[in-house]
């Protein structure tokens, strides 16, 4: 008895890979995930500022706001409006181009870091002259350096490869450019975004090839250096007293007036927070709530829960990061890769240092949570710099799929 195979090939095997060829593929053309964390991040730093901000206008202070309760969280919503535009603008921008003019994008912002401390143009708050006013917003150049530092040390990376285990070609012009970066921001004085800025061009020499003695000495250095800043400085010197012990008699009414009151926010919390505008910390007790110590106020009134959910946020937004750059460099695109992983180290250091500080850890420094504490240029410099990020996974895909971007 014969059995009849009951199906037939019809065409040869290159006919059917031709056919699966011509089908179109499901891979997105851009990272719909990335793209909701940052906008959920936002979204969640929104109700926060509103949250923290609600009660400044009952405060002398903010005298000039009377009966605008909602004065802060509106000008989050422009700003947030304004950088998601600007991020748009910018992920049509190919990333040779970022190539092209990251030499002359550090130097320009080198000049208006410059421009900030000139009296009369630079706008000075709480002592700290950092903001060149516009007329409708300040604009902070050392927001404008994180990218520009990304995109010049991953330039410089590239082009100086095949000195990298040299000294004077491979690391010495880096430490002067930064060296230069660090001096104008000391003057402000912004010593957060100096190391922000040390850790990502580190980072980049690093992931880049740098001679490990030279990048471990370099690194000891910066150690000697930022201690002397701190130690030579009276007001700094004061800030580290107060952060060791800061419930010390004289501490916490003084320099570790923040940290208490931020400590007391986060023990009130506990796992599940005392409810959304519930927070009393955010009355007149603790400064800058709804900017540098927003952690502390998402901790008080979401508890530990909150806590781990922006962790988690943070953490998956920078893991996604360094997937992006991997498969840059996978592709033979170092640069992409290295201005990819440059932005991870540059939110994921930001976000230490910020949520360092509101739990203790790390001395009191005035830097922001990116994406969620109020601010104008924070948020759209953070945007932009997602926006490269996009734009370095969208060119990966064309690749992937055998196309040019």
């Amino acid at each position: 008895m014969a059995f009849q195979i009951p199906f037939k090939f019809s065409g040869s095997s290159s006919d059917a890979l031709t056919s699966a060829r011509s089908r179109p593929s499901k891979m997105m053309d851009y990272d719909q995930p990335l793209v909701w964390v940052v906008v959920l991040l936002m979204m969640f730093g929104l109700v926060m500022v509103y949250s923290a901000s609600i009660a400044l206008p009952d405060s002398p202070k903010f005298a000039y706001l009377a009966n605008k309760n909602e004065y802060f969280l509106l000008r989050q919503i422009a700003y947030i409006a304004v950088s998601m535009a600007a991020a748009a603008v910018v992920f049509q921008i190919p990333v040779a181009v970022w190539q092209k003019w990251a030499p002359m994008m550090f130097i320009g912002t080198l000049v208006l870091l410059m421009i900030v401390l000139i009296p009369g143009i630079g706008h000075s708050v709480n002592g700290a002259r950092r903001w060149i006013p516009l007329k409708v917003m300040l604009l902070q150049p050392s927001e404008i350096m994180k990218i520009a530092a990304v995109l010049y040390a991953a330039d410089f990376t590239v082009r100086k490869q095949e000195y990298m285990h040299k000294l004077t070609k491979g690391f010495l012009p880096m430490m002067v450019a930064i060296g230069m970066v660090g001096g104008l921001l000391l003057m402000e004085p912004d010593l957060g975004a100096f190391g922000v800025i040390v850790c990502i061009s580190m980072g980049i020499l690093f992931l880049g090839g740098i001679n490990i003695v030279w990048f471990g000495g370099i690194g000891a250095l910066l150690v000697v250096i930022f201690s002397a800043i701190i130690a030579l400085s009276p007001f700094r010197r004061a800030r580290m007293f107060a952060y060791l012990d800061p419930w010390a008699d004289g501490h916490a009414l003084d320099k570790a007036y923040q940290l208490t009151h931020s400590l007391i926010a986060f023990g009130r919390g506990e796992f599940f927070g005392v409810g959304l505008g519930g927070s009393v910390e955010k009355l007149f007790y603790l400064p800058e709530a709804h900017t540098d110590f927003i952690m502390a106020v998402i901790g008080e009134e979401l508890g530990l829960a909150g806590v781990l959910v922006v962790i988690a946020m943070f953490y998956w937004l920078v893991k996604r990061a360094f997937d992006i750059g991997r498969q840059a460099i996978a592709l033979d695109q170092t640069f992409a890769g290295l201005v990819a992983k440059g932005i991870g180290i540059w939110i994921g250091t930001q976000v230490f240092i910020n949520m360092g500080v509101n739990l203790g850890l790390l001395p009191t420094k005035g830097l922001t949570l990116p994406l969620m504490s109020f601010g104008g240029s924070g948020v759209m410099f953070n945007c932009i710099g997602l926006a490269i990020l996009l734009r370095i996974d969208y060119e990966n895909r064309v690749r992937m799929r055998g196309g040019r971007s």
